[in-house]
């Protein structure tokens, strides 16, 4: 039975993992998973695929996905691991990890980029453009989303997410007086950014022979009244809603919310699943808990599609000569 360790606090976007290797087939890789949803995950993985060898964010080998540097060098160690038979192929990626900050302006990385955008999207692209060469033919690739994706749909909401015509907006934000407003605008933004890169590339996979079978999914697991996340960089308000409010009114806030309100165990079962069960072979696209869902209409404009696409290889520094899908690059 693999192992695995504690993480760093849910407000660091520094990552480490755990390597755990079986010599059994198919490598699933999931980032932040000491998050709230990632631990339930976990045991699901554990208890229902045990045959899978897992590299799980923990504390042996660093994963910061606020710097590209680092990401890289982990996506060479995976490579090098895999080739050299440390690893068995990957089966799966699962994009769990992201960062928010409700309570300040928006942060730069090293990297110059607006660290919201960074650790939930760009880091998380380059980490599977370097990885592709390494997938088993029916690999599959799983983005976390949410309804703040779609304008309106969030009542965290104050400023409806876009993608702007000038992209570099994304990643080099204004600051504003208003932190909460403007930092839950980041993230969600964040969200829908991720969503419309997924088009593209499996538009591109499906392009390139050698990847034709692997396939890119979201989810939106719900809106996860446990989650750690509303007591991490928000306001005290927050956390004071969630303990007296969300976790005791659950049963009744449900009947007027729908099923996409729950808790976190559910959700990480929901994830595991959509990556590594037979029933979602071969599913591309969008999907609401398990069922296949319509994303934004803005996550669908093919004219976005290709500039967050090619904006994304140039952020994430991913060229033909480090990733093994050429089709991308004409």
């Amino acid at each position: 039975m693999p192992l695995f360790a504690c993480a760093k606090p849910a407000a660091s976007a520094s990552i480490s993992v755990v390597s755990l290797i079986m010599f059994r087939p198919g490598l699933v890789i999931l980032t932040r998973a000491n998050s709230s949803l990632g631990i339930p995950a976990v045991e699901h993985l554990l208890q229902k695929y045990p045959q899978y060898t897992a590299i799980l964010t923990a504390s042996i080998r660093e994963l910061d996905l606020a710097s590209l540097s680092a990401t890289h060098a982990f996506a060479d160690s995976i490579v090098s691991d895999i080739a050299n038979g440390h690893y068995p192929l990957l089966a799966a990626i699962i994009c769990n990890a992201y960062y928010w900050n409700l309570v300040g302006d928006p942060e730069l990385t090293a990297d110059g980029y607006d660290k919201t955008f960074q650790v939930s999207h760009i880091s998380h692209a380059a980490l599977v453009l370097r990885l592709l060469g390494k997938f088993e033919r029916n690999g599959r690739i799983v983005l976390l989303s949410s309804d703040a994706h779609w304008p309106g749909k969030n009542p965290m909401e104050r400023y409806p997410p876009s993608i702007p015509v000038n992209m570099d907006q994304l990643v080099k934000p204004s600051a504003d007086h208003d932190k909460q407003g403007r930092g839950y605008e980041r993230y969600a933004t964040a969200k829908p950014a991720m969503r419309t890169w997924m088009y593209s590339l499996n538009e591109y996979l499906q392009k390139e022979a050698s990847l034709s079978n692997m396939t890119a999914v979201a989810i939106n697991p719900g809106n996860l009244i446990d989650s750690r996340a509303l007591r991490s960089n928000t306001p005290v308000s927050l956390a004071r809603m969630q303990t007296f409010v969300y976790k005791p009114l659950f049963p009744i806030l449900k009947l007027f919310m729908g099923p996409t309100l729950r808790t976190a165990v559910p959700a990480g079962v929901d994830v595991v699943e959509l990556a590594l069960s037979p029933t979602y072979l071969g599913e591309r696209g969008f999907f609401t808990l398990l069922q296949k869902d319509q994303s934004s209409p803005e996550s669908q404009d093919e004219r976005k599609q290709q500039s967050l696409w090619t904006k994304t290889l140039e952020w994430a520094r991913i060229t033909k000569d480090n990733t093994a899908l050429q089709a991308a690059f004409g």
